[in-house]
């Protein structure tokens, strides 16, 4: 059977070469006579993946010396909780920016922990979550332990076209769906946490790179699975980590250093988007409802504005191999997410097809 284009916003597609190196080595890992998926997390073989998976994403991302990286168990949506277990301080209060679904989650999780306060938020945009906040310092309290953002809105489409300025307040980003996709300035963040589903690895292995001075100051009653000291103390390894997940993220971060590092990522993946998104703004049939300068390029979103034509499309393009373009259910339309693994071929099919369903269901005029 054909492989598909998958544009599901996770678990997504990942690299050909990864799967084919994983599917080579499934078996045997080397010379240890097991798969990685068998393999104790406290033999050599695997100490050396989890090593290597770090130095690896060190390297792409130019990590500094004073940030710890973690490889954890679970979803980002964990780290709802122990951001503010970990980071909330003597202040006990919190900022949050509020651009979509998953930061609004984010802010109401962390309440139960402190004094937590909107200090922007686009939820009153039309449609509702279709830009991000502007913010600027004075936006946010002075004695803050922290603000949060989510830098990517996987599900409205949106991502943040500036990094807030806090000043000394230290902030903190859910990257979920957008780590590793371009360049980025990790020493403009104080914790950075992301789901691996999108671009780096299968779900249930979530990275968390926090500065170190930030590591041990969880309040007495935080679980300690939550405890950023714990598991940095534990080297990750505090019970048994989602060791076939690190170990495809490690050929992940290979393949990436392979083809050109960062640079090369968001070059490829302006590409994609700039193809995407190029159509959209010269035709009159879809309806692309993001503010240009906050789109995603790696979630498009778009609708025809008529709901059965929308349901339509999604189910002629999956029959047509084009799969998982249904939009979130809070939105309806149609989400395209085109992470990393996603080649520019893909989009290709994708454009044709949009050219084609349009010329085929022309839209009853009222």
């Amino acid at each position: 059977m054909n492989r598909v284009y998958n544009f599901s916003a996770g678990p997504s597609m990942l690299p050909l070469e990864v799967l084919e190196k994983a599917q080579a080595e499934l078996l045997c890992y080397g010379d240890c006579g097991m798969s990685v998926m068998e393999m104790s997390h406290r033999t050599p073989e695997f100490e050396a993946i989890l090593a290597d998976a770090e130095a690896g994403l060190r390297k792409l991302m130019n990590i500094p010396q004073n940030y710890k990286v973690l490889f954890l168990q679970g979803g980002a949506s964990t780290q709802f909780a122990s951001v503010p277990l970990n980071l909330l301080s003597d202040h006990k209060c919190a900022d949050y920016i509020v651009s979509g679904q998953f930061s609004k989650k984010a802010y109401l999780e962390a309440k139960k922990y402190g004094d937590i306060a909107i200090a922007a938020s686009s939820a009153g945009a039309t449609p509702t979550f279709s830009t991000v906040p502007e913010t600027k310092r004075s936006d946010f309290r002075p004695d803050a332990d922290y603000v949060h953002m989510c830098f990517n809105n996987t599900i409205y489409g949106t991502k943040f076209h500036y990094i807030p300025d806090t000043g000394n307040i230290p902030l903190v980003a859910d990257m979920s769906s957008c780590i590793i996709s371009e360049p980025i300035d990790v020493s403009k963040f104080a914790l950075i946490y992301a789901g691996a589903q999108k671009n780096v690895a299968p779900a249930g292995l979530t990275i968390v790179i926090v500065r170190e001075d930030l590591v041990g100051n969880a309040r007495p009653d935080t679980p300690a699975m939550l405890d950023y000291k714990e598991m940095v103390e534990a080297g990750s390894m505090y019970n048994t980590p989602p060791c076939f997940a690190i170990y495809m993220a490690k050929l992940v971060f290979e393949w990436i250093l392979s083809i050109g590092g960062l640079e090369e990522m968001k070059r490829r993946n302006e590409k994609k988007a700039s193809l995407l998104y190029d159509y959209l703004d010269t035709q009159n049939y879809y309806t692309a409802p993001v503010d240009k300068k906050c789109r995603s390029m790696m979630n498009v979103v778009f609708v025809t504005g008529d709901a059965e034509l929308d349901k339509k499309f999604a189910k002629e393009a999956a029959a047509a191999g084009l799969k998982n373009l249904k939009g979130h259910r809070s939105v309806g339309g149609m989400r395209a997410s085109i992470y990393n693994a996603m080649p520019y071929e893909g989009v290709e099919a994708l454009v044709a097809f949009m050219k084609k369903f349009a010329a085929e269901n022309p839209k009853i005029q009222a």
